[in-house]
């Protein structure tokens, strides 16, 4: 309801009764992660049910796909995200993908090759994904899209960050603040990116806003 009155389309959430809802607890201090930890058991145990429709005909079908944007994130399990990466379901998709944790990043790799797939990382897990050791932003786009990535947006705290095709890089350095909390900045810049080239913004545009959302969310 709540999030109806905040003009968030909600019909097509699954709610299942039987589950808990899934929780997240993190620690920071000064601007800094200490710990965190994710519990999404009841997501892996929802599977493929959270995805009906996208192929029963509510928003797409295998015949005629869903050619909209889809976030995916890492907490999904490996079995699911291949399947995804190979599903006609998907293929018209504009998906865009995060990890969701440094731990989580290699159950993405069933991406790298597919010509439609984003990857929102930081630099570190940019080289958990493409398995190799990467020192900044720039590296980590390299590493991904030499390993098959279609398209890579890296993050690297206050540094540069990159926007990298196959064709071009990108790269903006964010504005300076001071960082009064973490958790939630990749998520905030994903979706600030999204929601400006879903605008109609062009690649430094949509950079740059994302950037500026996202410091705005760390400096609280």
């Amino acid at each position: 309801v709540e999030c109806g009155k905040m003009g968030l389309g909600v019909e097509h959430v699954l709610v299942d009764h039987d589950l808990p809802t899934d929780q997240y607890m993190a620690i920071e201090s000064e601007g800094r992660l200490l710990a965190a930890i994710a519990d999404a058991h009841s997501l892996e145990a929802a599977g493929a049910r959270i995805l009906a429709p996208l192929s029963d005909g509510r928003l797409g079908t295998p015949d005629a796909p869903w050619r909209g944007a889809i976030a995916l994130d890492g907490n999904l399990t490996v079995e699911l995200l291949s399947e995804i990466a190979q599903s006609a379901v998907f293929a018209a998709a504009d998906l865009r993908l995060a990890p969701a944790s440094p731990g989580k990043a290699d159950r993405l790799r069933p991406f790298l090759g597919h010509p439609r797939a984003t990857f929102y990382v930081n630099a570190e897990e940019a080289g958990l994904i493409a398995g190799v050791a990467t020192a900044d932003a720039r590296s980590g786009a390299e590493a991904l899209i030499a390993a098959g990535a279609a398209r890579a947006l890296v993050t690297d705290g206050a540094n540069a960050a990159v926007d990298a095709k196959p064709e071009r890089l990108l790269a903006l350095t964010p504005p300076r603040v001071t960082a009064r909390r973490v958790t939630g900045a990749g998520d905030t810049f994903m979706a600030a990116h999204i929601a400006a080239e879903t605008r109609g913004a062009e690649a430094r545009a949509a950079l740059s806003h994302a950037l500026e959302s996202a410091a705005a969310y760390v400096a609280g």
